[in-house]
């Protein structure tokens, strides 16, 4: 059965965005780009990377890890702003959205649905994993579904923004394994977990 991974970019003090919601890491972002990520990605995860990066860069390497993407509103918009449709033309792309009706790209589906129950279908299909890009509201609605987190995460903190799982997240404490981890020169790490399959909870009397 296929996986859901969240595969996210998160600062020290877990925020994945700026209050705004802005791209932190577009031209005039807050969030720095060091060249051995860039290298790391397109060797290790270059799917991962958007389709104009892709054609800027050559890559045309399908990758190992994902055939599809899966989104929320506020994450699609952010590549709508900047005039493009589909960011991810070489996977399947989902956007859960039930305010956007039409879907602005033939290739992009907009998917009104539970979440969960959509992504519950899709981990019986056959493929690759799904890559769970975002945002943070989406993950909370499926913090539950969520089998692998790899957290790409940098040595920067801003205080405040938005977090890696919003509010709509279940409180369900949850232990994960460290199966992998990758630290580059300039200090982001790269950090995969799996969801624990035998937590053992210890409550104490009073």
């Amino acid at each position: 059965m296929r996986k859901l991974v969240y595969y996210i970019a998160s600062t020290l003090d877990g925020f994945i965005a700026g209050p705004d919601g802005a791209d932190p890491s577009a031209p005039d972002g807050f969030w720095p780009i060091p060249e051995d990520y860039v290298a790391h990605l397109i060797a290790e995860y270059p799917e991962t990377l958007p389709g104009p990066a892709r054609a800027a860069l050559s890559i045309t390497a399908e990758g190992t890890h994902f055939d599809t993407v899966v989104e929320g509103r506020r994450s699609y918009e952010i590549g709508i702003k900047a005039g493009v449709t589909d960011a991810y033309p070489h996977l399947r792309h989902l956007v859960f959205s039930r305010t956007l009706g039409e879907s602005p790209d033939p290739a992009v589906e907009i998917v009104a649905a539970d979440p969960v129950a959509r992504v519950r279908e899709l981990k019986q299909e056959d493929g690759k994993d799904i890559w769970l890009v975002g945002g943070g509201e989406l993950a909370g609605a499926l913090y539950t579904e969520i089998d692998t987190l790899i957290v790409k995460l940098s040595p920067l903190t801003i205080g405040a923004g938005i977090p890696l799982f919003s509010r709509e997240a279940t409180f369900d404490p949850t232990a994960w394994t460290l199966t992998d981890h990758r630290i580059l020169d300039s200090g982001v790490a790269f950090l995969t977990y799996e969801r624990a399959t035998n937590t053992v909870r210890v409550t104490v009397d009073d």
